[in-house]
C-alpha cells in the first residue's frame, strides 16, 4: 500500500494573500495527503480561514500555487484557474462542513444531501438513492424528510457531513465543524466526520480552536501570522 505522505491530494506552495495593508498569508506552505486529517490551529487573525479559502479555490492567492489532484488522478493547479473553473472544480472534488452546517431550510435530509450530484448532473433519482445510504450510514435512517429545523443539531451536522461526502470528493474541508454544539454531541459529529472521511481515503482538512478536535487528528498543523510555524508531521517528513 502506498504510504499516505507519498500520495499528496493538496499542495499549497509560498501562499501570500493580502488585504490593503493586512498580510492574511505569507509565504504559507502546506501539503495534505490521502487518508490524513489535519488540524490547522492558531489564534484569530493568523490565517486559518484564509488558507482554507485559498486551498480550496474560494479565493486565489496573491502569489503562490495550489494543486489539487483530482479523482481521475490528474494534478491541476487550483490556483491558476477562473472562478468559474474553479467552483466547477469545487463542487466535484471537494466537499465542505460548515460551523453551521448551511443546509438549504426548504429541502429535507436527502435532498440536501443529494445537492452536490445533481449539480454534478447525476439524476435525481440516483443522486437521492446515494444520499440515502449516505444518511443510513451516519446514522440517520428514518430521517431522509426532515427539513433543517425538524433536526437536531447534531442531526443537521450529520446531514452536511453526509453532503460533503456524497460525493466521494478527494478533500473534505470542516470549518469549526463542532464549535455550535454541546460537548456530548460534538464527540458524536466528529467520530461521524473522522470515520466517513477514513473510509473514503479521502483526506480532511479541521480549521478549529478546539485542542480536544485537534487531537483526534493525525497531523496538527499551527498557524501564526499567515505561515506554518509548526507542523506535528514535520519529523515524519524529515524521516521519509
Amino acid at each position: 500500500m502506498t504510504h499516505p505522505r507519498m500520495n499528496p491530494v493538496l499542495t499549497g506552495r509560498g501562499l501570500l494573500k493580502t488585504y490593503g495593508s493586512v498580510c492574511a498569508l505569507d509565504g504559507a506552505d502546506l501539503s495534505v495527503h490521502a487518508g490524513e486529517s489535519v488540524a490547522v490551529m492558531g489564534p484569530s487573525g493568523s490565517g486559518k480561514t484564509t488558507l482554507m479559502h485559498v486551498l480550496s479555490g474560494i479565493i486565489t492567492p496573491d502569489r503562490g500555487e495550489v494543486q489539487l489532484r483530482r479523482h481521475d488522478g490528474d494534478d491541476v493547479a487550483l490556483s491558476a484557474l477562473n472562478a468559474e473553473k474553479r467552483a466547477e472544480l469545487r463542487r466535484a472534488h471537494i466537499g465542505f462542513v460548515f460551523q453551521e452546517g448551511l443546509l438549504l431550510p426548504e429541502l429535507n435530509a436527502v435532498e440536501n444531501t443529494a445537492v452536490p450530484l445533481m449539480l454534478a448532473g447525476v439524476h435525481r433519482r440516483e443522486a437521492e438513492s446515494a444520499a440515502a445510504q449516505w444518511l443510513g450510514r451516519l446514522g440517520l435512517a428514518g430521517m431522509e424528510l426532515r427539513r433543517p429545523a425538524e433536526l437536531s443539531g447534531g442531526q443537521a451536522q450529520r446531514v452536511a457531513i453526509a453532503r460533503a461526502q456524497v460525493g466521494q470528493p478527494p478533500v473534505v474541508f470542516a470549518d469549526e465543524p463542532t464549535g455550535a454544539l454541546d460537548s456530548t454531541t460534538s464527540q458524536q459529529v466528529l467520530d461521524a466526520l473522522l470515520e466517513s472521511a477514513a473510509e473514503q481515503g479521502a483526506a480532511l482538512v479541521i480549521v478549529t480552536h478546539d485542542s480536544e478536535v485537534a487531537a483526534r487528528c493525525s497531523r496538527v498543523v499551527h498557524l501564526e501570522d499567515g505561515h506554518v510555524v509548526h507542523d506535528s508531521a514535520s519529523q515524519q517528513v524529515g524521516a521519509a
